[in-house]
């Protein structure tokens, strides 16, 4: 196996890395400041100008659209800003991501944000030539943005097939009902379509009863009831909504790939999205270790330096053993990916579900112990980033579901 990237790769990491040091590690601070006083004083839900500034300065550097598979990105990558006219592997694009986890703006900026991302792909793998036209290629310029609404209040959705909203064929129109939560991306104001998971056949076999549909925003009988708090957090401006669809009717030809194909859909979406996923959290988490040794270098207490007290030297060591030890497992996974497809490697990618979370969780509130009270207010972001790594450990499937796809393949060895 190589994880050694290609020299375009490499030559684009240094630029993203010099873009986030020049562009935007200098306003980010005075970004989550302004944010805050857009909470108090208006509506925190649009953008701030910002953000589309940065937007412009990102593509006009050809550091736009960067996770752009290599194997379907094509002509888009070419007419939509994307360096060089191609695709990245993988391999390739994973120390970006990392990279860009280092910033809770960074990947809205390159427009590599989740669930933009995943939606962009599905369109560009399953979706016909209408659909990428209407919907794919406005999400690639960066004039709209997405939501995936999947999971439900009613029901374990950590088992898919236990969905309960439908997507049901009524002629050449699709009628879509039923209650969504977590719907990542509906809280942006420029949020114009969803992707919806509906059971459409219920006496077909388990992994083929659901289908995928595309939901314009604004249809009759879309409502999105609430705004969702992760610990207390809004995620601003794109959040995680509640959304309820009464009657909604659609074309058929919104049902992505065919009735029935939701699950083949979901496979090839979430393998992806979970390596971008896990390589932003290893660069959420190096930041957190360098912020830790920052704080325990520079503060002392009972006459020595913090790092020097409590056996927090041994901390920085494991903390150092279990990042980079994450970041070679999530290499390992996006290679299996790229030789062999997300069937190649589910049990790679549950892997790295699991232990990436985990480990960044740990990392970040070793750092915030470090900070003390600090660790825990809006004054550094570690607060946000162990709530980050927490929710992911639920995110595209529970810790427990994909233990369970990893042991599963491991005893399959030794039927």
């Amino acid at each position: 196996m190589d994880f050694s990237p290609s020299p375009r790769a490499a030559d684009l990491t240094e630029r993203v890395r010099e873009f986030l040091t020049t562009e935007i590690e200098p306003v980010e601070t005075q970004y989550h400041r302004d944010l805050e006083e857009q909470r108090r004083t208006g509506d925190p839900w649009q953008p701030l100008p910002v953000i589309e500034e940065l937007k412009a300065k990102a593509r006009e550097r050809g550091l736009w659209n960067l996770f752009l598979p290599k194997e379907h990105a094509g002509e888009y990558a070419a007419r939509f800003g994307t360096d060089g006219g191609e695709g990245l592997t993988n391999v390739d694009y994973a120390p970006i991501a990392e990279l860009t986890g280092r910033s809770a703006i960074a990947p809205l900026v390159l427009n590599c944000n989740a669930p933009d991302t995943g939606n962009m792909e599905v369109l560009l793998r399953y979706g016909s030539e209408e659909q990428r036209r209407e919907w794919l290629e406005p999400l690639l310029d960066g004039k709209i943005r997405s939501a995936f609404t999947m999971t439900e209040p009613g029901v374990a959705s950590s088992d898919a097939t236990n969905m309960e909203a439908t997507a049901v064929l009524d002629g050449d129109e699709v009628v879509v009902n039923g209650r969504k939560w977590w719907s990542t991306g509906i809280g942006h104001p420029d949020c114009k379509i969803l992707v919806f998971m509906g059971l459409t056949d219920p006496d077909a076999d388990r992994h083929h009863r659901h289908s995928m549909v595309l939901v314009p925003r604004d249809a009759p009988g879309v409502e999105v009831v609430r705004m969702l708090d992760v610990m207390g957090l809004k995620d601003e401006p794109l959040g995680h909504g509640e959304v309820t669809f009464t009657d909604v009717r659609v074309p058929a030809s919104n049902i992505l790939k065919a009735p029935g194909a939701a699950f083949e859909i979901a496979q090839g979406r979430l393998g992806p999205g979970r390596v971008h996923h896990c390589m932003r959290l290893i660069g959420l988490a190096e930041l957190a270790l360098e912020q830790a040794i920052r704080r325990g270098t520079e503060r002392t207490a009972f006459g020595k330096p913090l790092v020097n007290l409590g056996g927090n030297r041994e901390r920085v060591a494991d903390a150092r053993i279990a990042i980079d030890q994450a970041r070679l497992l999530v290499l390992n996974a996006a290679w299996k990916l790229d030789t062999g497809g997300s069937f190649n490697a589910i049990s790679e990618v549950s892997q790295i579900k699991v232990a990436v979370p985990n480990m960044a969780q740990q990392v970040i509130d070793f750092a915030i112990q470090l900070h003390g009270g600090g660790g825990l207010a809006d004054d550094f972001p570690l607060a946000a980033a162990w709530t980050s790594a927490r929710s992911l450990r639920l995110a595209d499937g529970p810790d427990e579901v994909h233990r369970g796809v990893v042991a599963r393949f491991e005893l399959a060895k030794y039927r």
